[in-house]
């Protein structure tokens, strides 16, 4: 194949401006990424198109992911990123995970060998036994993986990733593109995306039949419960959710991804469900007779690893299950009723019907039904308990710092629309169970594969899809040194994140584990200490544990990087440090001395077999 540069007179669109092209029409604001030799082309191609969409450099390809991914959430509309040949795309797959376990979408755009290079082993080709494999390396974390060998064939694997990406159950999609493709030219035309996407219906409706008997189910239970999970708010029907639960009278709880869409302030809402759910949350779905699951997905922690009577007990409790991946109907637990629809639908049908049945005189389509009377005044005895039980610690002046407090004083200083990012890690099972969201949207964390960096380069795309809501990243210690480079993309790009430090000293929520399970004194290799150097015959000796406890100064390396650092050790300072960070308006990191041997009260469990599980803290028999 001929050399083509940019200056020749060539017929048709290279490929990169075929991809280029298409993102623009699909309205596409920004490409983020890494360079590398791989993707060359592209990035000439967005060259010529900076008016017309952004290119950002990230300095690890993970981020670039996670601030796709955290961008999706917020506005359910994808991003691209792009990486280059073997590393640069092998550090990807961390956050295309997160991204499918949590349905969230993304374009993921990886530059390759050139294809007369292929099974050549040439610098950076991916895959010994097939050549030039990447497809074979993300497939399990996409949605689908495209590989393009001729510039004639982008127009379609584009317009086929986006409707793949948007439709039905969201996830990312990927798209493998050789170093020649980029520059090979095509006279294929350019999809028009709404011509393609513009008469598909997203409604997914549930049959009459189906609504009356999920009704019947709901308003005849003396213990009905909804749980809400992340379909709610992917689905945008958290209103919806809100008025169907005040006409009928029913409590909700929600997953912990799903705990967003809960609204706080009302008697209704429990709470998220599971190991760090709150114990109103927990009893009320292991004592209903009839649950509502809706966007849902029934995963271990969630459930208490399945367990009969801790979180769940299905049978006996009857489930009706909605969710628009079919692959999730009956995949845990039995169900009475499942339907494949939309939340927001199903949520929309129920509403007017158990308004028509109220306006009728149906006496149990009134929300003061006494049939479920008693059933509120229990669970309302049960928030009293649990409340009693956690409230005091947020106010403590305890030093170091009490979990409870820190987020407490957060939630002080955090605007209602304000943006919270959970990372991975104790102070995530923490934020499950104490913070009070404020709204769908308000709260984003990586639950499904648990990826750290997703809080700490997310809070970027939080900023780029919400430029006027603050956004507050919580991470912890461990998490902040896998990935302190974003805090240099924020200052390149002057974007005003803040990132709460949760300084415990190591990868606690594990070191936690090693001691419940093994005993104490046997945790290894999760506490940030110096090491003490051992007698041995052999090279430089063994490295032995229990040395001196050790932490980097955080807010130094913040303002190495030209960004703002606050250090906090005392409580009475740490709502005016928050403060100070969100007002300033420039990229300001709070380094927390977080107490890391207080653990959050448990109202389930986690089996992790065959090791024995833990026996929750508060709430049940032995406790």
């Amino acid at each position: 194949m001929p050399c083509v540069t940019r200056n020749e007179e060539v017929a048709g669109l290279k490929g990169a401006e075929i991809i280029t092209e298409y993102l623009i029409r699909e309205r596409v604001p920004y490409v983020v990424g890494l360079c590398g030799h791989g993707d060359l082309g592209l990035l000439d191609a967005l060259y010529d198109r900076q008016g017309e969409i952004t290119t950002l450099s990230v300095h690890h390809e993970s981020a670039a992911g996670f601030i796709a991914d955290a961008y999706y959430r917020l506005r359910h509309e994808p991003l691209a990123t792009f990486t280059s040949c073997g590393p640069g795309t092998a550090n990807l797959p961390v956050a295309l995970g997160s991204a499918l376990m949590d349905s969230s979408a993304f374009l993921a755009i990886t530059g390759n060998v050139p294809t007369t290079q292929f099974n050549r082993a040439p610098f950076q080709e991916t895959g010994r036994h097939f050549q030039a494999d990447v497809p074979s390396v993300l497939r399990p974390y996409v949605k689908r993986s495209y590989q393009a060998t001729r510039a004639s064939q982008l127009p379609l694997m584009l317009r086929q990733a986006f409707a793949t990406m948007l439709g039905g159950r969201p996830g990312p999609v990927h798209l493998d593109v050789p170093l020649d493709v980029f520059v090979e030219t095509s006279d294929e035309p350019v999809p028009d995306p709404g011509a393609w996407r513009r008469g598909i219906s997203k409604h997914a409706a549930a049959a009459a039949a189906d609504i009356d008997a999920i009704l019947d189910l709901l308003l005849t239970a003396e213990r009905p419960v909804i749980v809400a999970g992340y379909g709610v708010q992917n689905a945008d029907a958290a209103a919806g959710l809100w008025a169907f639960a005040a006409a009928a009278g029913i409590p909700v709880a929600s997953s912990p991804l799903g705990k967003s869409v809960g609204d706080p302030g009302s008697p209704l809402f429990l709470g998220a469900t599971g190991r760090n759910g709150t114990y109103q949350a927990n009893h009320a779905t292991r004592s209903a007779d009839v649950i509502l699951a809706l966007g849902t997905r029934f995963d271990d922690r969630s459930t208490s690893s399945w367990l009969p009577g801790y979180t769940y007990s299905i049978p006996p409790t009857r489930l009706i299950q909605i969710d628009i991946d079919p692959n999730e109907l009956g995949r845990n637990y039995p169900v009475v009723l499942g339907l494949v629809a939309s939340p927001k639908d199903v949520l929309a049908q129920l509403s007017d019907v158990v308004a028509a049945r109220s306006a009728a005189g149906d006496p149990a389509a009134r929300p003061d039904a006494s049939v479920r009377r008693h059933w509120l005044a229990d669970i309302s005895g049960w928030r009293g308990e649990w409340e009693k039980h956690v409230t005091p610690n947020r106010s403590s002046d305890a030093r170091p710092l009490r979990p409870e407090r820190v987020l407490a004083d957060l939630r002080a200083v955090l605007p209602a629309d304000g943006i919270l990012l959970s990372d991975v890690g104790v102070h995530h099972n923490w934020i499950v169970q104490e913070w009070p969201a404020g709204g769908p949207g308000s709260l984003l964390q990586s639950w499904g594969f648990a990826s750290m960096g997703f809080g700490m380069a997310g809070v970027l795309g939080a900023r780029l899809a919400a430029p006027d809501r603050p956004a507050v990243a919580v991470v912890g210690d461990g998490c902040f040194l896998m990935l302190p480079s974003v805090v240099s993309t924020a200052v390149e790009y002057d974007m005003p994140a803040v990132w709460l430090v949760w300084n415990n000293g190591g990868y606690i929520s594990i070191r936690d584990q090693q001691r419940g399970y093994f005993g104490p004194g046997r945790d290894l290799a999760t506490s940030f200490q110096r090491a003490v150097k051992g007698d041995s015959e052999e090279g430089m000796g063994r490295w032995a544990g229990g040395g001196e406890p050790y932490s980097p100064d955080f807010a130094a390396m913040a303002r190495s990087m030209g960004a703002q650092g606050l250090t906090v050790t005392s409580p009475g300072d740490l709502g005016d440090a928050l403060q100070t960070a969100l007002d300033s308006g420039v990229p300001t990191v709070v380094d927390v001395t977080v107490d890391a041997n207080i653990a959050p009260p448990a109202a389930g469990t986690w089996a992790l077999d065959p090791l024995p599980h833990p026996e929750p803290t508060f709430g049940w028999p032995d406790t």
